[in-house]
């Protein structure tokens, strides 16, 4: 019997899923082992049988699912629900799934502003009639937040290598291995001391680099004085010997979250900053660290002083 796959996306904009395709061959290596049973990128799958009330969404049955994106307004809700029903095995696939990822930004204003901005105050367009769009939530969660997930693989979007890993185990019977370790951990930068940097300043030039040597040869970006979130960034972006961010010559965003589960890499990486001596308040927008994990609470409005 063919293993029975089915992915869906909720508040996430497909990137996740080109992740999937960017396995390339290795996809087509696994068709003839896999059946995909449902995933609206690719085909017209209806939410409502027949025989389920009208309101409770439904999915066909599946040995896996994969869900990204974070779950904004009730649909996605019930769209996750759904799915944690119907799969035996669940994976939050991607980062806004994991942690909110980019759209739980929003969670640092009030619901009634973000709604506003985004629906009524538009230059441009009509806004949506009242009741066309889905109920929202009071604020974007991950998807572990709503049900049991039995896997999160994070990444903005996650490395393919790491996809059909997670593929060929889970469909072979088996639990894909736990990842460890973080950015810093798989830098092959030069790294000497960051104490005579007094401060962090933001990533608007250019590292200091020899284009014509590798990776390995360039100092560390935040012995450099930029901001890097490599210390407190889950590792699994590698490619060519080196975090992808890195090897471009550019510092670690965060895009996979903490290292350790649901940790705050705003807190850790203040933490890393202040014991080597450096200003804290040097860090213009120190909030933009949790830019995407601001699920979990840990994005939340600002009260007005």
């Amino acid at each position: 019997m063919a293993f029975r796959i089915a992915a869906q996306w909720l508040h996430s904009c497909a990137g996740c899923e080109m992740a999937i395709l960017d396995t390339g061959s290795r996809l087509l290596s696994l068709l003839d082992g896999i059946e995909l049973v449902h995933m609206p990128l690719l085909v017209d799958n209806k939410y409502h049988a027949p025989d389920r009330p009208p309101e409770e969404a439904d999915i066909p049955p599946a040995d896996l699912g994969l869900v990204s994106g974070g779950v904004a307004n009730r649909e996605q809700l019930e769209l996750l629900q759904a799915m944690r029903r119907r799969c035996s095995f669940l994976v939050g696939l991607g980062t806004c799934a994991s942690h909110g990822g980019i759209p739980a930004m929003i969670n640092s204003w009030p619901l009634a502003e973000g709604l506003a901005a985004t629906y009524e105050n538009i230059e441009s367009g009509t806004p949506p009639a009242a009741g066309s769009i889905p109920a929202p939530l009071d604020r974007v969660y991950a998807v572990d937040e709503k049900v049991n997930i039995d896997l999160l693989l994070p990444g903005c979007p996650p490395d393919p290598e790491q996809i059909h890993q997670v593929l060929t185990t889970l469909a072979a019977g088996t639990r894909p291995p736990a990842r460890t370790g973080s950015v810093c951990d798989r830098c092959p930068t030069r790294r000497h001391s960051m104490a005579d940097r007094p401060q962090v300043r933001r990533f608007v030039e250019a590292a200091a680099f020899d284009p014509d040597r590798p990776v390995a040869a360039m100092p560390c970006l935040l012995e450099q004085g930029l901001l890097c979130m490599g210390p407190v960034t889950a590792g699994g972006c590698e490619h060519h010997g080196a975090p992808a961010c890195i090897g471009a010559r550019a510092p670690c965003r965060g895009c996979y979250g903490p290292v350790a589960g649901q940790g705050n890499q705003m807190v850790a990486m203040m933490n890393i900053l202040a014991s080597h001596g450096l200003d804290f308040r040097s860090v213009v927008d120190r909030r933009a660290m949790l830019r995407f994990a601001g699920a979990h609470g840990l994005l939340r409005p600002v009260k007005p002083k």
